[in-house]
This record gives structure tokens, sequence and C-alpha cells, in this order.
């Protein structure tokens, strides 16, 4: 089933939480779910660690987001660790592989890892599996899900105050249900700061097709976009390309975006992966590991969202106070964002 677990920053504990904290539930898991593994014990020798990506991890955004959190593995465990991109047939190739070799513990990150790691599973139950999303679980398949539409409301709400023309735009690479869930949250804000506002969503079927982010985003501009957010991974580069050509604003996401080249990111909705996946590594080193899905959002520090402080003067900072009280609203529970859920 779905649970959640709280991260905290300084404590790095988790804990069951909801959406801003209490406890939640969720459909049952949208995977076979495997009986057969022993529950973890703690580990002896080296731990080794593998990354599977849908792209580069040199993407400055949702790969790079998880890569950090695979260096930090590293460092702060003094593990092996490993990455590669991986998609389609090649997932299950890749996780079978890395089993065979001895991994202990395999990040998928996306939602399309996790029912390969399900059934790839089965057949190594001394590794563990974690996808970044997906509800599909067992004894040794584990997912973690990052509330980024909390982060993804915010940039709605500003976009939703500061457009002129009374349309934003999301553009999306690969079409899937993590990616709609954020955009579900923009969407939120959006409306939230004018009932009106026009939202115009693009999909080019590719994270990593630049010319492809860049055309979608021209034609959503050429229909009256002002604002724009991506969930394109190493194809936003292109959505930027296009905001600064057509001169309009662009949203960062997954990492911090603020200071690309392109000079037209205003802010940035943020996840800080090191801690979750640290976590995860840790309880599969001590034996402690549990199959179940995690949900970490803004009050536990894994999801932020950042204004460029090289742009604050063109931000109204009335709009800046409504920003942070929208913020502590989430924060203390009194706004709920809303997600998809898969």
């Amino acid at each position: 089933m779905r649970m959640s677990w709280g991260l905290a920053l300084g404590l790095i504990g988790f804990t069951l939480l909801g959406c801003t904290g209490g406890a939640s539930s969720a459909p049952e898991a949208n995977g076979p779910t495997s009986t057969t593994a022993s529950p973890p014990k703690p580990m002896e020798g080296e731990l080794k660690v593998a990354l599977i990506t849908p792209g580069p991890v040199s993407d400055s955004g949702w790969n790079a987001m998880a890569y950090a959190g695979l260096k930090a593995i590293e460092t702060d465990l003094g593990a092996k660790v490993s990455n590669q991109e991986a998609a389609g047939p090649k997932i299950s190739d890749a996780m079978r592989s890395y089993a065979q070799d001895g991994y202990q513990l395999v990040f998928g990150h996306g939602f399309e890892y996790n029912e390969p790691a399900v059934e790839v599973g089965k057949a190594f139950p001394n590794t563990i599996f974690i996808t970044s999303s997906g509800g599909g679980t067992s004894t040794n398949v584990g997912a973690f899900r990052f509330y980024l539409e909390q982060g993804f409301y915010l940039a709605g709400y500003m976009a939703g105050k500061m457009s002129k023309t009374g349309k934003v735009a999301m553009i999306g690479g690969d079409d899937v249900p993590s990616i709609r869930s954020t955009f579900k949250g923009f969407v939120a804000g959006a409306k939230a700061a004018r009932a009106d506002i026009v939202v115009i969503e693009k999909f080019t079927g590719s994270g990593s097709d630049v010319a492809a982010a860049k055309q979608a985003t021209t034609a959503a501009i050429n229909e009256g976009a002002d604002f724009v957010i991506h969930q394109a991974n190493a194809a936003a580069q292109g959505v930027f390309e296009a905001c600064k050509e057509k001169k309009v604003y662009a949203f960062g996401a997954n990492l911090n975006q603020n200071s690309n080249e392109s000079g037209i990111v205003i802010a940035s909705a943020t996840i800080n992966a090191e801690p979750a996946f640290l976590k995860i590594a840790k309880s599969v080193k001590d034996g402690t590991f549990k199959g179940e899905v995690v949900l970490v959002g803004m009050s536990d520090g894994a999801i932020d969202f950042v204004l460029n402080p090289a742009m604050r003067s063109v931000i109204p900072e009335t709009l800046v106070r409504e920003i942070e009280a929208e913020r502590t609203k989430i924060l203390e529970g009194q706004l709920t964002v809303p997600k998809d859920e898969f």
C-alpha cells in the first residue's frame, strides 16, 4: 500500500506522514507484489549502490539531482557507486546486470522504473530496488515520491499573478503520471492566483530532445504564454532558449536552475534529494529497510521554491509576501496542494 515517511534534514529520520505531516492512505500497489524475499539483514562488506537514469546526469535537473544523492552515498557511507542510462526494455536488463554484479541497492530514477523493479526484484531477493515514483512494492522493492507539486503550485501562483497576457505554459518531455501530477500543482497555483488564467500544456515525448522542447515552447509562447515551466530533463535548455528568444520568463524545475545562462529563469521549484537517498542507503546497510512508498515534501525540507535573487527587481514585493504566505499555508497544513495518485 502507499505509505509516507517524514524526512527531517537535521535528523534525517522518517516517520509516517501525509501531504502535510499526518498519516495518509493510498491505493494498493499498482504492480505485482513479491512475497518470496526474506526480510533484509544487516550488511557485511562493501556497500554497492547503482543509479539508473532516463537521461544524462549532466542535465542540471532531474537526473543531476539523483546523481547528487548517489554521490552523497559514496561520500558519507564509503560505498562503491555506479550510474548508467537506460530506458524501455533496457531498464530490466540494467537492473538484472547490477543485481548479478552484487549491487545491494539499485535506484531507478523515474515512474517508468517501478514495474520493472517489482518484476526483477522477484529474481534477486538480496538486492533492494528503489524507484522515484510508482506504487509497486514488495519485501525488497520500494519507492519514494517527492511532493514537487508543492513547489510547482508556488510557481503557478507566481505566474498567475505576474502574467500580462493571462496565459502561461507547461512543457513536458515524457508523458508520464509523475510529470502530469506536478503540472496539476502548477495549474492549481495559477488558478488560485487568477481564476481566468489559461494554462497551455504541451508534451514532446522526449526528455532529451532539445530541439523538440524549443519548438513546443515557441509554439506555446506564440499562443500567448508569457511564463513557462518545464519538466523536460536535459531538453530543458530548449525551453530556456525559446524563452530567451521570445523574451518571456521561465521557471526552473527539480534543481535550482536560476543561474542558467539564458538569464530568463525567474525562480525554481527544487528537490533536495540527498537526505532521502542517504536514508534509504543507511536502511539497506543496517538491515532496517522496508518495502513501502515514501512521500517527502516541503515540511521535510525536501521541496522548495527559490526566487532568483538576480531578478528580485522585477518581482513586486507584495507578491513576494503573498508567495511566502502561500508557502506558510502549505507548511502549516492549511493548504493541501493537489496531486495525482499513481
